[in-house]
Formats: structure tokens, sequence, C-alpha cells
């Protein structure tokens, strides 16, 4: 595509998420330190949320490559809808009898195992928005299991803004209240736009700056911060610039990027074509 013309060796703003390309950011770094402290406490119930296109399934799979290898990790990245799915789910990802009528014992008994040849259980969901209130009682259920001293799985849940709602039901407070730890993924300042933005070039070995001050700033405020529509809207004024055989990133570049993407804040680009562009 336009690598060559940049003197890049690879797509650095592809949605893909990509773990070479990890920028640790600070909301995101917050996050995963926050995990792996409860975890490291023995807490039942994680709760990760963050707006769409924040970065949570990079997140996730950062904590992942993080996690110590003493946890026996069940990842379940499509939400189940009914508890006894979610159950099954679980035992496939621990390679149990998932048609077992008694799924519950053979996971209990797993778990047993698992604290025996001292690791730990978690289960990551992501997703967890789109979870049913029986998927949800399901892990309330699964979270209850415990000897005298610790639990004998741990849960986190990784979820949209809409995850913190649900949970706000008065029919989920059981679940809420064993939420010992959370954290949430916010929008990117100024600064941490143009770090991110920097970073990813350089990953992707980018020489020489490709924009200008004025240019991070008007990304910045289209995006609202949100890392996925930085990536569109920087991969979409690089493809503008090849077309027009530009070796940097000019204001028509962006603009036409916000103007082609439905997402971007457009009315900022009004604002701001009466700035100088520095």
């Amino acid at each position: 595509m336009y690598e060559a013309h940049f003197g890049l060796n690879q797509l650095p703003f592809a949605i893909t998420p990509n773990t070479a390309l990890f920028y640790a950011l600070p909301p995101h770094v917050e996050a995963i330190n926050t995990a792996l402290a409860a975890l490291n406490m023995g807490e039942g119930i994680i709760k990760i949320s963050g707006e769409v296109g924040t970065g949570k399934t990079l997140l996730c799979r950062m904590l992942i490559k993080q996690l110590p290898e003493h946890y026996a990790l069940a990842y379940i990245p499509t939400p189940s809808q009914s508890g006894e799915a979610l159950r099954r789910a679980v035992a496939r990802e621990y390679e149990l009898d998932a048609d077992s009528e008694d799924l519950i014992d053979v996971l209990h008994r797993q778990l047993i195992a698992f604290r025996q040849s001292e690791q730990r259980a978690v289960v990551i969901i992501d997703e967890a928005q789109a979870l049913s209130s029986e998927a949800l009682e399901a892990i309330r259920l699964l979270a209850n299991l415990e000897t005298e001293q610790e639990k004998l799985i741990q849960v986190i849940l990784i979820g949209q803004p809409e995850l913190d709602q649900r949970l706000g039901q008065h029919d989920l407070r059981q679940l809420r209240q064993r939420i010992g730890f959370s954290a949430k993924l916010r929008p990117l300042s100024l600064a941490e736009t143009r770090a991110y933005i920097e970073h990813r070039l350089e990953c992707s070995g980018q020489a020489v700056p490709l924009f200008q001050l004025a240019g991070y700033r008007l990304l910045w405020k289209a995006s609202r911060g949100i890392p996925r529509l930085i990536n569109i809207l920087c991969h979409k004024a690089m493809l503008h610039a090849f077309a027009n055989q530009t070796r940097y990133i000019e204001r028509n570049a962006i603009v036409a990027a916000v103007k082609d993407t439905e997402d971007a804040q457009l009315s900022v680009v009004d604002n701001m074509l009466a700035w100088a562009w520095r």
C-alpha cells in the first residue's frame, strides 16, 4: 500500500489489535495493573470497562500475555446467552467434558485440582456487556466456589459502558457487590494522542516526522481521543498523502480523512480550518 512511500515496514494504523504495537498509555497500564493486583490479592470478580474503540481487546490480549505462568486461563471472547452455555464454554477451555450432566461438579473438581497443583483459575470474558442476566448470575455462582481460605476461580469482565449500566440494575446487586476492583479506559489526551501516533510510526520503521503539531491537534479533536478513530483517521490521511505523492501529512489530507469518517467529529474541522497551520 503506502509503506514503501513513507519508508515503513508495516501498516502502523491497522485497526486489528496488534500487541507488537502496544503503547503503554496511562489508562491502559492502570487497568492492567489493577487487574493483576486484584488477581494477586485473590479477588473474585474484577471489571474493566471502556467506550467503543478505547482499546479493550488489545488490553485484554496484553493482560493475557502478562498473566503469571501459575494461572490456568479460560478466555471467553464471545459472551454466552445462558448460564449453562457459559459453564460449558469454561469447561471446554479447561478441556473438560462440557456435556456432562454434573457440569458444576466437574468444574468444581477441576478447580480443586488446580489449587492442589498450585495453579489459580481465572476466566476472562470479553464483550461482557452482551451477557444475559442468566449468564451474569452464573458468573456470580462460579465466583462463589471457594475453600475456607480462598476463591477457587477468579473472573475478569471486560466490556463497554453498558456493562456498568447492567450491573447497576437492582436484580444484579449481588453480583455488583462482589466486584472488588474495577478500572475504566478513558479517551486519550492531546499529549497521549501524539505519543501514541509517534510510537506506532516508530515501531513501523518511520525515520522522519510525518505530522505537524496542528495535525496532531486536529486528529485528537476529530477522534475525541478514541484510539480506534485515531487509527482510522491516520490511515486515511496517509492514503490521501500517498495518492497525492506528498511525503508529509498535510492539513488537507487530515481534513479529507475526517470528512470520510462517519464517527469523526466533523464540526471540529470547520472550527479548526481557520487556525494557522504551524
